[in-house]
């Protein structure tokens, strides 16, 4: 009787050197609610954001980084520069670098968006507070 070894390869394409191979992202808890890196490659990253209703991130401004937020369900009350505006299901915004800004969940269930960051760094520490409901310290993540 012959003896059958079934070989069985695996295939992987290997990621362009601009992409952080990743498992499981990790969720990062935070008072107003928590945040999930999906990506990061060089010069971007895209985070799932849910805010808890009736919180809000700080006041906040970034050196380094622009953002696009991109809600998915929810709504969001959106503050940049010195314009406020309510954003909902497949709408977006975007704050530019430099630029104070804020996003609130004013409603009565999560709010959750897509974050797409660009800039050349990135880092959580590239943050100025001006107000905080939570009282954090400046230069930890928002």
């Amino acid at each position: 009787m012959a003896q059958y070894q079934e070989k069985t390869q695996t295939h992987t394409l290997p990621l362009p050197p601009t992409v952080t191979p990743g498992g499981v992202a990790a969720t990062e808890l935070r008072p107003w609610g928590s945040f999930t890196v999906l990506e990061e490659g060089r010069g971007y990253k895209i985070k799932r954001i849910e805010v808890k209703p009736g919180h809000r991130l700080s006041l906040q401004m970034h050196h380094h980084r622009s953002e696009h937020w991109i809600v998915v369900s929810g709504t969001a009350r959106v503050v940049c520069g010195d314009k406020e505006v309510l954003l909902s299901n497949n709408q977006s915004t975007y704050v530019p670098q430099c630029t104070t800004h804020r996003l609130e969940n004013p409603g009565v269930i999560s709010l959750v968006l897509i974050e797409v960051q660009n800039g050349e760094y990135l880092g959580e520490d590239d943050i100025i507070r001006y107000q905080d409901d939570y009282a954090r310290t400046e230069g930890k993540s928002h």
